[in-house]
Parts: structure tokens; sequence; C-alpha cells
């Protein structure tokens, strides 16, 4: 492959879906660890949806503010992204849940009493669920709570970035996910945010953690799949735009490759240079 054609990583956007995790995780699983016996189930669920909402007016525009794995495989499966960028956003996410976690613990030792193993703002099913919620139930709950999210984060978003008020939306249904799921599983909704505080939970919280990975996964493809069903013609049109910006990305990297610069015309330079 011709050197010239690899794009290198873009540490932007890669660098916006770890901090982003990363502070989701710690204020918006936070407000279950140090806070939930105050704010209750209404004040877990806001939390993360104002968390979500501040996320993506901050780092929206540069990463799409994802900071979920299933969100990113949404988009992938929708072909907002390629698998490169989903790669790399997999790994910064997950890398975020467990920094975001970690720093959490660090907090949570500071409380005297404060139960930490088996708990810590997990997930779970059986006995670890509220309501007792069996496995199947688990999986189908998760499934289609990260649907919803996934759903509604396509419908309102065009290609990548979140812009304008695609972010109210997406907060609000973050919000109405966790009401609904936080008494049947605790809600996972994004693998990064249940595996981060399950390393630190110890045992009973990492032998259940595989469902709220791969739940929230197949709920997010199965998003894109009934999003292109439900909106052809919009599917179409961001995906001719997204083929041309990455076409002008590609062309552009070229040329600073091979020291052209545009000129006025979008061209190339002007001189002696260019005539020849």
């Amino acid at each position: 492959m011709d050197k010239r054609t690899v794009v290198p990583l873009d540490t932007r956007t890669v660098t916006c879906e770890f901090l982003g995790t990363l502070l989701l995780v710690f204020f918006a699983v936070g407000s279950a660890v140090l806070s939930g016996e105050y704010i209750g189930t209404l004040g877990i669920a806001l939390a993360f949806g104002f968390v979500l909402l501040a996320l993506c007016y901050a780092i929206g525009p540069i990463s799409g503010s994802h900071v979920n794995p299933a969100v990113t495989l949404g988009m992938l499966v929708a072909g907002r992204i390629d698998l490169r960028r989903a790669v790399e956003y997999w790994v910064a996410q997950m890398l975020g849940g467990i920094a975001g976690a970690a720093l959490l613990l660090l907090v949570a030792k500071q409380v005297p009493g404060l139960k930490v193993h088996g708990a810590f703002g997990t997930n779970g099913y059986g006995y670890r669920s509220a309501v007792g919620i069996n496995i199947f139930g688990a999986f189908v709950a998760e499934l289609i709570l990260t649907f919803l999210l996934v759903f509604v984060w396509l419908a309102v978003t065009h290609r990548l970035a979140v812009v304008g008020f695609d972010g109210l939306p997406i907060g609000l249904a973050l919000a109405v996910i966790h009401l609904v799921g936080i008494p049947l599983t605790g809600t996972g909704v994004n693998p990064a945010r249940s595996f981060g505080p399950a390393v630190f939970a110890g045992s009973p919280a990492l032998s259940q953690v595989w469902l709220f990975l791969v739940a929230p996964l197949a709920g997010g493809a199965l998003a894109a799949v009934v999003h292109e069903l439900t909106h052809p013609a919009l599917t179409a049109l961001r995906a001719a735009r997204t083929a041309a910006i990455e076409a002008e990305e590609a062309e552009s990297f070229v040329r600073a490759e091979n020291g052209d610069t545009p000129g006025p015309g979008g061209g190339r330079p002007e001189g002696p240079a260019a005539g020849a």
C-alpha cells in the first residue's frame, strides 16, 4: 500500500472519546455510587442524561461524543465511519471507562463505610438486580434500551458530529432509558460504562459483565439496520456527503504529503512551477 494513502491517527477525536467516557463514568456512575441514596433513581437518571448532553456540546463537534462502543458500532453499521476509526474509538472508550472508574474508586475510598466490592455502580441480573430480573429479561431489556439510544442518535445527527440541538434529544433519551432500566439491570447500554466499574467491583460484577457488553452492541447494530429502513432517503444523502468529504480529506492529505498547497482557486499553487 502506498504510504501516502494511509490516514494518520486523529489524536483529537480519540482524546475526546477517552476524556468523554472518563467523565461520563466518573460523574454519572459517581452519582449512583456517591449520591444514590440522596438523589434516588430520578436523580441518577438525570445525571446520566445531563452529563451526556454536556459532552455532546463540548466534544460533539469534534468526535461525535459517542463515549459508548454501542453508538460507535451503530455508526459503523450505518456507514457513517470506517472500521479503523471505529476501532480507535472502541479502544479510547474502554480505556476511558476504566480510567473514570479508577478515579471514582479513589474518591469512594475516602468515604468511610462506602461499599465498593460487588456494587460500585455496576450492572447485574438475578440476585444483582433490584427486581430480580432473569438473564433473558436482562438481555432483552439492554438490547431494547440501547436500541432506543442509538436509533435516536442516528436520527438526529448528520454524519458524525453532534451539533446544534442534536444533543438535547440524545441526553433526554439516555435519562428516560435510565428511569426504566435502573430497577431492572442498573442500566448498562454502554459497554465501556459497564466494564470500567466492573473491573474494580470484583468477581460478582465481572461474572455478569459479558451480558452488558454483548446486548448493547447487538442493540446498537439493530438500531442502525432499522434506521436504514425507516430513513432510506436520509441515509443515502448522508452516505453521499460522507463519501465526498472523505474523498476531499484524502486528497488534502496526499497534497500535504507531496508538499503541495492549494492556490486561490483551490488548485495547484501559482507561479512558474504551476505552469510547468
